[in-house]
């Protein structure tokens, strides 16, 4: 983001809106294939190339002391200054909402700020949406982003993987 680069690059050049909005899926071939970090391919049609399911890291392989083997494998990765909780089915008062889909939770009239990632509940229009809705939502003043709940199939597993990061434990 332009923000975040300002001072430190001399030019930007602005290619429009995302198609995918998350990073690219990163595969580990190794004695077997492993999912590395889930992204814009999901696990799911990478399976079915392969024929066979792809097997999960080891788990000190997402943590911030282990050694990384793929980028954005940090713990605490992709996070905004605001707190993240995750899986909200309410918002507490002085909480900004990070919704998904077109039902509402309770206490959104309470919210200092609502971004609905998708409110037609499409995955593809949420991980286009999702980093650009975080920092906006960061620079609103609330104490925490609370996010709905979003479906961990297809991209969901590849949203779900940058919330989760994006809540993590900062030292």
């Amino acid at each position: 983001m332009q923000s975040d680069l300002a001072g430190r690059i001399d030019l930007i050049v602005d290619g429009g809106p995302v198609a995918v909005g998350v990073e690219s899926t990163i595969v580990g071939c190794f004695d077997e294939a492993v999912l590395l970090r889930p992204g814009g391919l999901p696990r799911g049609d990478i399976e079915r190339v392969l024929g066979r399911k792809l097997v999960q890291p080891p788990g000190d392989a997402d943590s911030d002391s282990g050694r990384l083997l793929a980028p954005g494998m940090l713990a605490s990765h992709y996070a905004p200054r605001t707190l993240v909780r995750l899986d909200a089915c309410n918002v507490e008062p002085g909480e900004a909402l990070l919704a998904f889909g077109p039902v509402a939770v309770s206490g959104v009239d309470a919210a200092t700020s609502v971004m609905n990632l998708s409110a037609r509940g499409d995955l593809d229009e949420a991980a286009a949406n999702l980093f650009g809705y975080l920092r906006a939502l960061d620079v609103h003043g609330a104490h925490t982003i609370a996010v709905m709940p979003v479906p961990h199939h297809g991209l969901g597993e590849a949203i779900n993987d940058r919330l989760r990061r994006a809540a993590a434990r900062r030292d």
